[in-house]
C-alpha cells in the first residue's frame, strides 16, 4: 500500500497534514519533494498596499510612534 501525504518541515521534523493508515510499525521509506508555492513570493505585500491610504491620521501616529521609539532607546539602563 501506498500513501501521498504533504506535510511542513520543522527542521528535522515533518509535521504530516494526515495520519497514515496501516502502517504501524511499518517500515517505510519517504521522499521528500518540495509542494510549489500557492503564490508568487511578495504576492501579499503588493495585495495589501494601499490598505490605509485612506488613514489620514496614519502620518502623524508613525511620527509619534518613532520619537517614542527614541525615547525608549535613550533611556539609561539602572544597575
Amino acid at each position: 500500500m501506498e500513501a501521498n501525504i504533504t506535510g511542513t518541515v520543522h527542521g528535522n521534523t515533518i509535521v504530516l497534514n494526515s495520519t497514515p493508515q496501516g502502517y504501524e510499525g511499518q517500515a517505510v521509506e519517504v521522499t521528500i519533494r518540495p509542494v510549489p508555492a500557492e503564490r508568487k513570493w511578495g504576492e501579499g505585500i503588493l495585495r495589501s498596499a494601499g490598505s490605509l491610504a485612506d488613514f489620514p491620521e496614519l502620518d502623524e501616529l508613525m511620527v509619534q510612534v518613532r520619537a517614542q521609539r527614541q525615547l525608549d532607546r535613550a533611556a539609561p539602563v539602572e544597575p
